[in-house]
């Protein structure tokens, strides 16, 4: 297994954590705000381990984008939808999500009631989830991205 495999297949399965983690913290944020219920500490471990896999994921990313033999440092790169999709438009995107995952965390740790807190996260972690889900979906559908 080369280096390059290697982190490809953990930057692939780990996205399936980030994903999960997201939608828990999602699910759990709608009800709290939703039903007003106090905000609790499960709540924000919660809240900070999907903060916390979705840099993990970002790392991990770091490290493939200068492996991959997908991504091109030249005008060529443009050109072709899946050196582009892995150069440019992937990355790009995954920190613009990982971005809003973040300030969505800060900005609830200022909240001063738990409704704030909950409402704060919810909608900064849908948006992200979104981002998210978005930029998979462009890469894989051949109507939209790269592959395929």
């Amino acid at each position: 297994m080369t280096l390059y495999s290697f982190f490809k297949y953990l930057h692939s399965g780990f996205r399936y954590i980030v994903l999960i983690l997201l939608l828990i913290a999602m699910i759990q944020s709608l009800v709290g705000w939703l039903s007003k219920k106090p905000y609790t500490e499960t709540a924000r471990k919660i809240n900070l381990f999907a903060l916390i896999s979705a840099h993990t994921q970002l790392l991990i990313g770091i490290i493939l984008y200068f492996l991959s033999p997908l991504v091109l440092f030249s005008s060529l790169a443009m050109k072709e939808r899946t050196t582009r999709y892995f150069t440019v438009e992937h990355w790009v995107m995954m920190v613009i999500a990982i971005v809003i995952i973040t300030i969505g965390y800060s900005k609830s740790k200022k909240g001063t009631t738990a409704e704030a807190k909950y409402k704060t996260v919810a909608i900064a972690y849908i948006i992200a989830f979104a981002v998210i889900i978005f930029t998979l979906i462009i890469g894989y559908l051949p109507v939209f991205g790269s592959i395929g």
